[in-house]
Order: C-alpha cells, then sequence, then structure tokens
C-alpha cells in the first residue's frame, strides 16, 4: 500500500530572505567559521567603505573646491551663534558630549557586552562595534585629507585636532544609536522596544544640533557625517550572509 502524499515543508530556501531588514537576524541561532566571517566582513564591509571613503572625499573636495566652501553657510553657523542663550548652551553641551568619542565607545562596549551575554551571539554583539570602528576609519581618514576649517564663530566647545568635515561626533552617534535602533528590534516586550527605538533615532539628530549650535561644524559637514553614519551602521547591520548562520 502506497505512503499518503504529505505535504511538503514550508521552511524558506537556504538563500531566501527571512523577512525585511530589520528582522535579518531573527531566528539565527548558531554563528559563522572564523574563516566564513573574515570573508564577509572583508567583502560586505570593508570594500564598500573604501566606495564611501572615496564618495565623501570626493564630495569634501567638491565643497572645498569648485563650490568655494559653501559660503551660504556661514549664515546659518552665524545666526545660530546669535541666538545663543545661557539655557541652550548648557542643554547642547550635554548632547554634543554625547557623541563625544569615549561616550560613544563607552555605550558600545557595554551593549555589545551585554548583547553577547543575553544571547551567546558574538556576531550579533559585533554589530554596533563594526559600526563605530568602520566609521571612525572613514571619518578620520577624510578629515585629515580634505582639511576643511570650522566656521568663523565662538566655538563653545574645545576643537579636537581633526578637521570640520565630515562631522565625527554626529558620524559616531548615527552610526552607533542607528546600529541599537535595529537591534533593538529583537525587544520583545513592545512598549520598551518602542522606547528604545525612539531614543536611539533621536540621539543623533539631539548631537546633530548641538554641534551646529555650538559652532563646531558647517551644516554640510553635518550632513556628510550623517551619511557616513548611516552607511556604516547599515553595513554593520548587514555584515554577516544570512546563509552563514543558522
Amino acid at each position: 500500500m502506497s505512503r499518503p502524499a504529505t505535504a511538503p515543508e514550508t521552511r524558506p530556501h537556504r538563500h531566501e530572505p527571512r523577512g525585511v531588514l530589520v528582522h535579518r537576524w531573527d531566528g539565527v541561532t548558531s554563528g559563522p567559521s572564523a574563516g566564513a566571517a573574515a570573508r564577509d566582513l572583508g567583502l560586505r564591509v570593508l570594500a564598500p567603505a573604501v566606495v564611501l571613503f572615496a564618495v565623501l572625499l570626493g564630495t569634501g573636495y567638491l565643497i572645498t573646491g569648485p563650490l568655494g566652501d559653501l559660503p551660504a553657510e556661514n549664515r546659518v553657523s552665524k545666526a545660530l551663534a546669535d541666538g545663543r542663550t545661557s539655557t541652550w548652551n548648557g542643554i547642547t553641551a550635554v548632547w554634543s558630549h554625547v557623541g563625544n568619542t569615549e561616550i560613544v565607545i563607552g555605550v558600545c562596549v557595554v551593549v555589545a557586552l551585554l548583547v553577547w551575554w543575553r544571547t551567546r551571539q558574538w556576531w550579533f554583539a559585533l554589530v554596533p562595534v563594526i559600526a563605530i570602528a568602520v566609521q571612525a576609519s572613514v571619518f578620520v581618514a577624510v578629515s585629515a585629507i580634505v582639511g576643511r576649517e570650522r566656521p568663523t564663530v565662538d566655538k563653545l566647545d574645545p576643537a579636537p585636532p581633526t578637521s570640520s568635515y565630515p562631522s565625527g561626533h554626529v558620524g559616531a552617534s548615527t552610526a552607533l544609536y542607528l546600529a541599537l535602533a535595529f537591534m533593538a528590534q529583537r525587544i520583545e516586550t513592545p512598549w520598551l522596544r518602542r522606547l528604545v527605538t525612539v531614543v536611539c533615532v533621536v540621539v543623533p539628530f539631539l548631537v546633530a544640533y548641538a554641534r551646529l549650535y555650538r559652532g563646531m561644524h558647517h551644516l554640510s559637514d553635518v550632513l556628510v557625517g550623517a551619511v557616513n553614519g548611516i552607511v556604516c551602521a547599515l553595513l554593520a547591520w548587514a555584515w554577516l550572509r544570512r546563509d552563514r548562520t543558522r
């Protein structure tokens, strides 16, 4: 007697996407080999980062060369400087400090360790580490080569040794907190997931405004810094091929 036909399994194909971008890590329980991880890091993060570096470098040369350093941006910086108050000076000091290197690295390390401890998934815990590391590498290289001067207004923060273009504070905070916003989608408690997501999305905007208000960057520096952070967060989020992990 022949066996009754059974319905085919509905599991996705090995290479078939299992959801939208923000849920690409859902259901992953095993990690890649060291060799596979290294290959994916090189091909999916470092190679695109070289392209990103070239684009930001070309944009910087365009701004400081043919575009004459975008003189209209000086009006934005001056308007913000003229409207300063002691209250907003204090508030923006806190917001600006959030983008400082030591704060970004500290938050990244704490979150990465916490995620690794909670999930035992080192490949997932590395997402924010990759995001800020790649962002910093691109930022430092572009800043050193372009060498754009900072706005000609009184500055409320000590000027770091890097040049104005692009904004490192904005790039770092965007890379970190966008990566954390993606990671937060795995939080099971709905209200906590929404709260963490909103906070992570808002923080880079606060840092960006603070850096403009405090005379540390031109508007285009902040915008390009944000682009750097967004791209690096996306590269970090997708750093590992899905079929490397199951």
